[in-house]
């Protein structure tokens, strides 16, 4: 028998039973759908988490005041630095450079908009730092920057919900009670794992200190290594003149906290990686029982057409035909299982990112992966039903009811 009419053969016994054949497709689509859908998620998981890190700025340290202990072990918020602080690390430090910044909270409000926004009070060494270019506009002055005149700089957000498509430039707003004059719009930034970094105002330290907060202190210290791979000894220097400014004995905790952007993005590649082999591992394992089913389906199958193997082989069929049958029946279940399954994977993830606001970031290997991976299981467990038909005794065969 030609090859051609063996493949005809199987054609035709996989369309006689619709039912049976769905039923072995489908365990093959969740498997390979699964594997596809699990990863492509955590890949694209992984993506918006990097992007999110880098969009802090490159070479970041993030200096913030820790929390301590006071009276009966109660935790209390750190001391916040001072604008002496700054001046030691800039004096103490090379090659960086260095934002001192702090938030308020406070209603945005232009004509009949308004919007809740968040205030960051900065000087224009935070744009380099964080690597946030001006749509328009222009940064700060000198002036506005020692005078804490009340200016500011939307993020796209604000300037959407405040303005529409309209010129904000010189137009005034008022941040909380504040009348502040619109100097400059942010770029967009890509938003990530459903936080919006364009939600936020800038405005210079000292307006935001003095009018909005009514302190002179700085919550956040933002500090960029000007040279890659110096982010470590930068550190080291900072905690040690951030300890003997604050007075801290040998011994003391810190009651601050210095994060290395690289070493927690590093971090994160690494949890992901391992998250990322995990959720495929456990979607492997419904590509393993889905070729069971394949194996179980077909030896029924076999059970079944008994009679008609006998037929084939009284007139010359031979064991190795009829055992090429059954195998490419269950390699055509299988590959027609990988092609849906990985619609499936493909379109399901794509679907669910959509929903979360991240961007789908397409995985080729395991896409072909998990195809050669279900036809592989169509030849290992189609392998013993095929055998079995193929050692069938023919005159036993014949009188099989």
């Amino acid at each position: 028998m030609n090859p051609l009419m063996t493949l005809e053969m199987s054609l035709i016994a996989i369309t006689r039973n619709k039912l049976r054949s769905s039923l072995t497709v489908l365990g093959i689509v969740i498997g390979v759908g699964a594997v596809i859908a699990m990863v492509h998620f955590a890949e694209s998981t992984s993506a918006a988490v990097t992007a999110q890190i880098a969009s802090l700025g490159q070479n970041l340290l993030i200096v913030s005041p820790g929390a301590g202990r006071g009276m009966g072990g109660v935790r209390v918020a750190g001391k916040p630095f001072e604008m002496s602080d700054i001046q030691a690390i800039e004096r103490d430090i090379a090659q960086i450079d260095v934002s001192p910044t702090t938030q308020a909270s406070a209603q945005l409000v232009y004509g009949n908009a308004n919007w809740p926004g968040s205030v960051i009070g900065a000087t224009n060494e935070f744009f380099r730092v964080r690597d946030w270019s001006l749509a328009s506009g222009r940064p700060f002055e000198q002036n506005e920057l020692q005078g804490g005149i009340a200016v500011c700089i939307l993020g796209a957000t604000p300037y959407k919900e405040l303005f529409g498509d309209a010129d904000p430039l010189d137009a005034q707003i008022r941040v909380g009670k504040v009348s502040c004059r619109v100097i400059g719009v942010l770029e967009s930034k890509q938003a990530a794992m459903g936080q919006d970094p364009d939600d936020t105002v800038i405005m210079p330290l000292r307006t935001v200190q003095r009018r909005l907060n009514g302190d002179r202190d700085v919550n956040t210290i933002y500090i960029s290594a000007r040279v890659d791979g110096t982010t470590g000894q930068i550190q080291a220097d900072l905690e040690g003149i951030l300890r003997e400014r604050r007075r801290l004995a040998p011994g003391a905790a810190d009651d601050f906290r210095v994060r290395d952007m690289k070493e927690i993005a590093e971090r994160v590649e690494g949890s992901t990686a391992f998250f990322t082999i995990l959720l495929g591992g456990i979607a492997g394992v419904s590509l393993l029982v889905g070729g069971i089913g394949i194996m179980n389906i077909m030896l029924v199958s076999v059970t079944e057409r008994t009679r008609e193997i006998g037929i084939r082989m009284a007139v010359g069929a031979r064991g190795t035909e009829v055992m090429w049958q059954f195998l490419l029946e269950s390699i055509l279940l299988s590959l027609l299982g990988g092609v849906i399954g990985v619609g499936v994977g493909l379109g399901g993830s794509y679907i669910a990112l959509q929903e979360l606001e991240m961007d789908f970031v397409f995985v080729p290997g395991i896409v072909l992966i998990s195809f050669f991976f279900s036809a592989v299981v169509g030849v290992v467990f189609g392998f013993m039903p095929a055998r079995k038909a193929a050692r069938l005794n023919p005159i036993d065969a014949l009188r099989h009811e």
